[in-house]
């Protein structure tokens, strides 16, 4: 069964961090772009931070460029997303999505949200 599970969400407070993992199974990890995405209450889902096959490449959203590091280790079919000097505007459901293959562009699948496996999300949650 192909499956992306998250974990390492919770409550924090604001300028506080966070590492979200992303474990892949009945697939391999190592052959997909992977992809952090998050929805806030009454908001769009956004693209958060993409990164490619090898982790040669990355993309992120300019609202946490610098603060947030994605990377992955295609051995343990986990990619991450380190989250420093969190906001309460950081507050959101995060998904990790994959989609097979490295024909589409860290930045294109940031922009247009397309994977074909999605998880069930991990509630980040910044308060004072």
């Amino acid at each position: 069964q192909l499956q992306l599970v998250e974990s390492g969400g919770g409550l924090v407070q604001p300028g506080g961090s966070l590492r979200l993992s992303c474990v892949a199974s009945g697939f391999t990890l190592g052959y997909a772009t992977i992809g952090w995405f998050r929805q806030a209450p009454g908001k769009e889902r956004e693209g958060v931070s993409c990164i490619s096959t090898s982790g040669a490449m990355t993309n992120y959203a300019d609202s946490v460029k610098g603060r947030f590091t994605i990377s992955r280790d295609n051995a343990k079919s986990t990619v991450y997303l380190q989250m420093n000097s969190l906001k309460p505007e950081d507050t959101a459901v995060y998904y990790c999505a994959a989609q097979p293959g490295n024909r589409i562009t860290v930045r294109d699948m940031c922009a247009t949200q397309i994977a074909t496996y999605w998880g069930q999300g991990t509630q980040v949650t910044v308060s004072s």
